[in-house]
């Protein structure tokens, strides 16, 4: 397989630094984040998709504050936003018939350029947004209150808007409330990314790579893209436990996790789907990619002595299933139960190896 392929580096979650010339320019202020971190795009960019929120289905969290949005303010739409590179996503809505926007139309490209509350009682009044067609046509927005959702590193990833389709005010009272109710989506935010990760490998949870698979499922539908699960399991992981007890098992759980990590790119995926079993999503990778990505990772676990402590390693060897995406499958559940099978195959016929569906299967 090609180095640019689905074997490459899966890093941990980014931390998002502040370039070099933001850095000093912080310095320069005290340490306080300056007017310069809301130009920083790739940061922003990168601090959004760190969230894993995009594309998401939707969740009560989110409907619920939209929907207090609409009562309490007695607006007739309210969303949660979340601005891409090129589009507005809404994470939550209420009254707005799409489910996105092209970033060029959207309100709230603007609100996330500052870092107070954008407040429009008239937006035919403001040159900005008076020609919008937004405004011009559906939804008919005539007033807006925009908070921006800040990120606890500072960066505006979208915001949370109150919208009418006739001219008023906001009060102090009512920007107060969805300032508040803007901190509790970001609280949101980041309990669900921490709820996606199994809190002993840093792994996705099966929930969470289930649904990064069902990304991957709905682009196979959509344009035929391939994609391909790999489901590896410990060879004889009770006999770990039961001779060298529970901590140990769990370092190996541990160095296993990061041992994958360091071979799959960053549009991969790594989740545990069970005690000791794990599930690799490969994006892009078509069947005999991914039996050659599969044979790689054999090898590695295979040839690496995992540290048990006091100066002693352990050899440990693990079993693979493949299933290369392919027609007729219409649910995450079919498709990992296609992987599961494949792994039972590679543990009936001896362990340490590799059975895939075939090549032949995955093009029928």
């Amino acid at each position: 397989m090609p180095a640019e392929g689905p074997i490459a580096r899966f890093p941990a979650l980014p931390k998002h630094d502040l370039p070099p010339e933001l850095h000093a320019s912080v310095k320069r202020h005290g340490g306080h984040l300056s007017a310069l971190v809301l130009r920083d795009e790739p940061g922003r960019l990168s601090a959004l998709h760190r969230l894993n929120a995009l594309d998401t289905a939707p969740e009560e969290p989110f409907e619920k504050i939209v929907n207090l949005v609409r009562t309490v303010l007695s607006v007739p739409m309210a969303t949660v936003s979340l601005v891409e590179r090129d589009r507005q996503w809404f994470k939550a809505r209420r009254g707005v018939p799409t489910a996105e926007t092209p970033r060029e139309t959207s309100f709230c490209t603007h609100t996330i350029q500052e870092r107070d509350p954008l407040i429009l009682t008239d937006a035919t009044l403001d040159p900005r947004f008076r020609h919008n067609p937004l405004v011009m046509g559906a939804p008919h927005i005539r007033s807006y209150a925009g908070i921006p959702l800040r990120t606890a590193d500072g960066y505006n990833i979208g915001a949370l808007c109150a919208l009418d389709t006739k001219p008023r005010t906001f009060t102090a009272d009512e920007i107060a409330i969805l300032t508040n109710l803007s901190q509790i989506v970001m609280d949101e935010l980041e309990l669900r990314l921490i709820a996606q990760r199994d809190h002993l490998t840093g792994a996705l949870t099966r929930r969470a790579f289930a649904e990064e698979a069902g990304k991957e499922l709905a682009r196979y539908s959509r344009d035929g893209r391939p994609a391909a699960l790999i489901l590896l399991d410990v060879d004889y992981f009770k006999l770990i436990n039961d001779d060298h007890g529970h901590p140990v098992g769990d370092r190996v759980l541990r160095q296993l996790a990061d041992l994958c990590g360091t071979m799959m790119r960053p549009s991969d995926a790594f989740g545990r789907i069970g005690g000791e079993e794990f599930a690799i999503l490969l994006s892009g990778a078509d069947c005999e990619e991914a039996l050659a990505a599969a044979d790689r990772f054999r090898a590695l676990v295979e040839a690496f002595r995992f540290d048990i402590g006091n100066g002693h390693s352990l050899r440990v060897t693990a079993s693979f299933g493949v299933a290369p995406l392919q027609r007729g499958v219409t649910s995450v559940e079919a498709w990992l139960a296609a992987a599961v099978c494949c792994l039972y195959r590679a543990k009936q016929d001896g362990r340490n190896c590799i059975r895939p569906l075939t090549c032949e299967e995955s093009a029928a």
